[in-house]
């Protein structure tokens, strides 16, 4: 749920505030708003008993007391069944014109695809914004030389160019997967037994018209106790705050104080240190992202729906699907601030280069070597093992000479096509592929 506490911290405010209850309501009096309409079109009900319920709804948005319909909602089992008496009561027509031929999981489940567009937008926003910042970072330091570390450990040169590449590429990976994924956000309309029944022979006609006006798209059948559609966008929400936690946790590794290679532009304090210049946001985007794959797993387990309507599963997804949004929107909200004026420190990462006195170059000292001896990786791998720096080791030196070692260590020499898959990189994010608000 939202928290005035904690949704700015974890960057969820935007995308809490577009999932609130308010939102809910919203929500679920377009969609009967949109059904009104599109039942009109197919002469179902009169034209202007349409108008109306917009009328009635519109006041309903304003003026809807969300504490009495949540408990009017208990004993239902959903908000639908009291908000549709509610729209009745307002609304001057006929009682069946309201609701004409839905069923509770139509409007909810339609309005829960309305929301997840809806706060996907500033998802998408957010999103952009990494994106453009990691590209920025990529082409500003294309050719910025720094060592690369794998399994914790130094390993050879990269530059931070080729860093921040993968991490445009990866988000804008990640974001081009959402943005697909909500393109495919289907209305639900199929009444009480998934047939449509109720609205027979014009059941496929209000259902066009209802995809069209709400801007959603039109599903082959009804999907009551299919939930491939809400499952694909959950899961790209998760894939989206997965893509963020990579990028959140090398910034906070990097700006430790032993490596200091990058610091945020507003780092944080400690309330005991002084000294301290915590990378808050990017420690917060982690937080936030690493509470959405439990909630998309809730997602996927609650699939199991039973005959034509389920009981107990679909009402689990409503609050879960939130919770997916929300920790997905403060991820990239807060890693957007992080990447956004980032701070590189070139030096730095100049001074590390040189911490393992050339071993970080032991595989090319290696390559060089062995097209004289047979025995090269032993003889690097003890001078590299005694502590020895690789141009002083007589071993090595006999056979390569010392300019030819201190060539093979020159950092700037040995980044192969980092450069080049920067490029790529900038290229490849470059394309219109995303989905923007």
């Amino acid at each position: 749920m939202s928290s005035p506490l904690f949704d700015p911290v974890f960057g969820s405010s935007a995308v809490s505030t577009a999932l609130s209850d308010t939102a809910w309501v919203r929500a679920l009096l377009d969609v009967e708003v949109a059904l009104g309409y599109a039942c009109a079109s197919a002469g179902l009900i009169p034209g202007g008993d349409a108008e109306e319920i917009e009328r009635a709804a519109t006041y309903l948005a304003e003026e809807c007391n969300i504490v009495a319909l949540g408990h009017e909602a208990a004993s239902g089992g959903n908000p639908v069944i009291p908000l549709v008496e509610w729209l009745r009561r307002t609304a001057t027509v006929a009682p069946r014109s309201v609701h004409h031929g839905a069923t509770s999981q139509d409007v909810m489940d339609t309005a829960l695809m309305l929301l997840l567009r809806r706060a996907g937008d500033s998802v998408l926003s957010d999103a952009r914004r990494c994106v453009d910042a990691a590209a920025d970072l990529a082409r500003r330091h294309r050719d910025t030389t720094m060592v690369a570390r794998t399994l914790g450990q130094q390993a050879a040169p990269t530059t931070f160019g080729a860093v921040a590449a993968g991490w445009a590429v990866s988000m804008y990976d990640a974001a081009t997967l959402l943005s697909s994924a909500l393109e495919s956000a289907v209305i639900q309309i199929g009444g009480a037994a998934g047939t449509l029944a109720a609205l027979h022979p014009e059941g496929r006609t209000v259902s066009t018209a209802l995809a069209a006006r709400l801007g959603l798209r039109e599903p082959p059948v009804p999907w009551h106790t299919d939930r491939v559609p809400l499952a694909r966008i959950a899961t790209a929400f998760g894939v989206m705050a997965g893509a963020c936690s990579g990028p959140a946790l090398t910034i906070t590794l990097l700006s430790t104080t032993e490596v200091g290679e990058v610091a945020e532009s507003a780092p944080g304090g400690s309330s005991a240190m002084p000294h301290k210049r915590n990378p808050v946001a990017a420690i917060t985007a982690r937080a936030a992202a690493s509470r959405v794959p439990g909630a998309v797993a809730t997602i996927l387990s609650t699939m199991s729906h039973d005959h034509q309507r389920a009981s107990g599963l679909w009402h689990a997804e409503w609050l879960t699907a939130v919770d997916v949004v929300r920790g997905t929107g403060g991820a990239t909200a807060r890693l957007a601030e992080s990447l956004t004026g980032l701070r590189v420190h070139a030096d730095v990462m100049r001074r590390n280069l040189g911490i393992t006195g050339g071993a970080i170059f032991a595989e090319r000292v290696t390559a060089a070597l062995a097209q004289h001896v047979d025995d090269a990786r032993t003889i690097v791998t003890e001078a590299c093992m005694s502590g020895r720096r690789l141009d002083d080791d007589p071993r090595i030196l006999d056979h390569l000479g010392r300019d030819v070692v201190l060539t093979l260590l020159d950092p700037d020499h040995y980044t192969g096509h980092a450069g080049d898959l920067v490029d790529s990189a900038l290229a490849h994010v470059s394309n219109p592929e995303m989905r923007t608000p």
